[in-house]
């Protein structure tokens, strides 16, 4: 079995399912990953502490947004329940100290299906969802750093954020210029990610510019710290630029 990769990926709104080019370059990403025999989700959209697991069955998908068209809500994504999955990450995670919880009925958020209809769409690969328990960077690293050893098994560890996320703050402009505290913190990651400076990574909110702009609150970027955690470090941005001023940067680490 092939160590798989980490990801981490710019979800969107489910409208940016409408995003022709966005779609296609997620479809062609996963195209070119090994085939994954189940997929790990930690999502914006789910902060619980205790750590929480999502339903090991098939359930309704959450449609955790509001004030969209019907057909927004019409969307499912059916994939196979993980218990084996769900069985093992207790297995790396849970001592008494650290308790592991499960959400029997809480399905797949948008955070994890908006993206995976369009790099999955036969929806036939076993997924699970774990909540954030912390907003703490290093806690998160933690967390992925213990779930690491799930690569070897073929699972694919996926973080599920936003690499700049202010609603109010949304770019207005026809001509797709970013706003400059958006533009700034994309370099600066981009930067920073390039070096492999997981150190300056956590502590973004005191090394980034424009931190507290490009993340009023950190949910959307917090994703990332897991996802560093369970790599080596080392990624490469798979898709870039901007969507009505927020940069959509994904990455794959190795």
């Amino acid at each position: 079995m092939t160590r798989t990769p980490v990801l981490y990926l710019s979800h969107g709104a489910p409208p940016l399912a409408d995003d022709a080019t966005w779609t296609r370059q997620l479809a062609a990403w996963s195209a070119g990953l090994p085939e994954p025999r189940a997929i790990l989700v930690v999502s914006a959209h789910w902060e619980e502490a205790p750590l929480t697991l999502s339903a090991t069955t098939t359930v309704p998908l959450v449609y955790d947004f509001g004030g969209f068209p019907d057909r927004y809500y019409q969307v499912k994504y059916e994939s196979p329940g993980a218990p084996e999955l769900a069985a093992k990450v207790k297995k790396l995670l849970r001592t008494p100290e650290t308790p592991v919880h499960d959400a029997h009925d809480r399905g797949l958020d948008h955070g994890a299906y908006v993206p995976l209809v369009e790099m999955y769409p036969d929806a036939d690969i076993p997924v699970l969802q774990v909540s954030m328990p912390s907003l703490d960077p290093r806690e998160l690293y933690e967390l992925g750093r213990k779930l690491a050893p799930l690569r070897d098994e073929g699972v694919l560890i996926i973080g599920s954020g936003f690499f700049t996320h202010n609603l109010s703050g949304m770019a207005r402009a026809t001509d797709g210029t970013p706003p400059a505290w958006s533009a700034e913190f994309d370099h600066w990651g981009e930067e920073v990610l390039r070096s492999g400076d997981v150190d300056t990574l956590l502590d973004f909110r005191h090394k980034a510019p424009a931190a507290t702009l490009a993340h009023p609150r950190i949910e959307h970027f917090a994703p990332l710290f897991v996802s560093l955690g369970a790599s080596s470090g080392e990624g490469r941005t798979v898709i870039d630029g901007f969507w009505h001023g927020l940069a959509k940067r994904s990455l794959q680490f190795s």
